[in-house]
């Protein structure tokens, strides 16, 4: 069975309420539940936290325990160095996602720190992102 971590950042545990119009209408515990459904022979760990260093010493604790990463830095995608060092430190395959379309908000949002050290970014297909990255993960080995 391959075991795959989904890392989500600041703001995110908020979903479900947090500006329904850009982030959806449901919890991340909510879209889980059925992510873990549609994908039963894959081992999904998921972590949320609001604290950038909590984040790193999540990664870093990935090594040897999960096959891929899949990671919503939220916030500090656009500023965290550390981050990008981070996933970059951990050699497991990364895959950056992100509910909106960060191409068509704020114009500092179209900066991501992390995105060259990941296998691959999606924006803007809600949810969804989350079972795209995990199929792409998933049938690809991660290898």
């Amino acid at each position: 069975m391959v075991s795959i971590a989904i890392v989500n950042g600041p703001n995110l545990n908020l979903l479900g309420s947090r500006e329904p119009e850009v982030y959806g209408a449901i919890s991340f515990e909510e879209f889980l539940t059925g992510l873990q459904e549609r994908f039963p022979d894959v081992a999904i760990q998921y972590y949320q936290s609001n604290v950038e260093g909590e984040l790193i010493n999540y990664l870093h604790g990935c090594i040897g325990k999960v096959e891929g990463v899949i990671l919503n830095a939220g916030g500090y995608t656009h500023t965290s160095v550390a981050l990008a060092d981070a996933i970059g430190g951990i050699d497991i395959p990364t895959i950056e996602v992100h509910i909106s379309n960060v191409f068509a908000r704020e114009e500092y949002r179209k900066t991501s720190y992390i995105a060259s050290r990941c296998r691959g970014s999606i924006s803007g297909l809600g949810l969804e992102g989350y079972a795209l990255a995990l199929q792409f993960l998933t049938r690809n080995q991660v290898h």
